[in-house]
């Protein structure tokens, strides 16, 4: 049954969710262990329950899916009454745990900056596929998230530091493009249940197998992209006035590049699919999962070499989720 309750949470990018607000306070040059395990907590249980309470709204449009069977609403293993039970621990975990944060820190207003957070969570829950381009509210609850863990630091907004804000903008940029790339993977389903994602409303079909992305689409998608690459890079310039590069600043710029290079062939692979391939595009999407969230650690590195451990926990996380739940590595079957 835990198994169960892991595919529900989406255990294969909890890691990343939970890594959120731990940039947001590394940021801020917050290193102690301990706190930033905290924070990881709060993250943890954030995001088990943004993604339950996203499955208990969409369970009638899920059970039409062959395609998500696994999910555990949909295969019957959970029913709705106990994923509410888990959503409202979940949350309630969350809150105790910034409560325990709040108490070490002689700081409580960042509790509201999470309340924000899970905020506009519940709102993209309850209108995200009523509505298009509502995919800006789950980037809205990332940005926050990370906010979240920033003024922990810190006794006023007012003290966070560009680097910071710079962190959580990034955070907001990548997870969009996520929430675009979901468009495609489960555009089929979609377009049949009349759901108004961003990817419908823009004309992205599938049309006797075959997938069609518009260029308005791809427009976008490869914006958001570049803008991610280029937001990335403007610490070196803002934050830490980069003159003369040293031989450890031009490793870095090196891969970011490559990185950043990596990204957009990915995202091409995905939005020029000639036949729609729904496990393909879990994979694609996997992969760009661990590529983007590398990009924020190996950038902050500059303030502390120990940041490279977070370059690999997420992709680890999501690679044995992914086997130890779905018995593949890359094609996470809950996605």
């Amino acid at each position: 049954m835990i198994r169960e309750y892991l595919k529900l949470a989406r255990s294969f990018n909890i890691v990343f969710t939970g890594v959120a607000p731990i940039m947001g306070a590394i940021a801020m040059g917050e290193f102690n262990v301990g706190m930033l395990f905290l924070l990881f907590i709060v993250g943890f249980w954030g995001h088990t329950f943004g993604f339950v309470y996203n499955d208990i709204r969409d369970f009638t449009i899920d059970k039409s899916s062959k395609e998500i069977g696994d999910r555990p609403l949909v295969s019957g293993t959970i029913s709705i009454g106990q994923a509410w039970v888990f959503a409202v621990l979940a949350v309630i975990s969350a809150f105790i745990v910034s409560l325990i944060i709040g108490v070490l820190t002689h700081q409580f207003y960042p509790i509201i900056i999470l309340a924000i957070a899970a905020g506009f969570i519940v709102l993209y829950d309850l209108i995200g596929k009523k509505y298009p381009y509502m995919d800006v509210l789950v980037s809205l609850g990332v940005f926050f998230l990370i906010l979240y863990g920033a003024s922990t630091t810190v006794s006023s907004l007012t003290l966070i530091t560009p680097l910071a804000w710079i962190v959580c903008a990034l955070g907001g940029i990548q997870v969009f493009f996520m929430q675009i790339a979901g468009g495609i993977k489960d555009i089929e389903n979609d377009t049949l249940r009349g759901v108004r994602t961003m990817a419908v409303r823009l004309g992205v079909r599938v049309t006797d197998g075959r997938l069609h992305v518009p260029s308005s689409f791809q427009v976008i998608a490869y914006g958001i992209q570049v803008l991610d690459i280029l937001v990335v890079f403007l610490p070196f310039f803002l934050v830490w006035n980069t003159r003369g590069l040293t031989p450890w600043e031009i490793g870095q710029w090196i891969v970011l590049f490559c990185l950043g290079v990596v990204m957009l062939l990915l995202s091409h692979r995905l939005l020029s699919m000639p036949m729609f391939n729904r496990g393909q595009a879990r994979m694609l999407i996997g992969s760009y999962y661990m590529v983007n969230f590398a990009m924020v650690p190996i950038m902050l590195m500059s303030l502390n070499l120990a940041i490279w451990v977070l370059v690999f926990i997420p992709g680890i996380g999501f690679l044995l989720s992914n086997l130890m739940l779905h018995g593949t590595l890359m094609q996470p079957k809950t996605m």
